[in-house]
């Protein structure tokens, strides 16, 4: 097997390794776009927009268990995006103890914009793979996903 270029060494063989760079380059390559499309948005707020135009309104800690931050971090995100009028809180009808979160006009209209530099990042990302490798890569983070969300534990 050729080297990977831009690799530390043995980083070939080490599959954490090579998952967790793909993840910081995909992050990287993300906020670039971001960036160069006028954009003043980093990859965490990117996300939280995103889950909520997919599934919002979310309680705050909905959003930070689906992102997989800490509840304090997910806070920092939305005072940042709440700050710049992309989402806001408001109380659960439910539940007046909780809020949950929506995106404002204003956020989704970002995200309607930022939607395609996430397309055009991962088309970059994958364009060297046929849509069969794709599909495949697709089958096989699904089946490490699903091995690590088991709730049974190791012997």
């Amino acid at each position: 097997m050729a080297p990977v270029c831009n690799l530390p060494p043995g980083a070939e063989e080490n599959l954490g390794l090579l998952l967790g760079l793909a993840r910081a380059r995909l992050i990287s390559a993300l906020e670039a776009e971001l960036a160069a499309n006028g954009l003043a948005i980093n990859h965490t707020q990117y996300a939280a927009l995103k889950r909520l135009a997919q599934c919002a309104p979310l309680a705050p800690g909905e959003l930070a268990q689906a992102l997989g931050h800490d509840a304090g971090a997910m806070t920092r995100v939305l005072d940042g995006l709440e700050e710049k009028g992309y989402v806001r809180r408001e109380p659960n009808p439910d539940d007046r103890r909780c809020v949950r979160v929506i995106p404002t006009e204003a956020g989704a209209a970002l995200w309607s914009r930022m939607r395609g530099c996430g397309e055009r990042t991962m088309a970059r990302a994958l364009q060297n793979l046929s849509e069969t490798e794709r599909d495949a890569l697709r089958d096989l983070l699904k089946r490490i996903v699903a091995s690590l969300s088991s709730t049974d534990t190791p012997n």
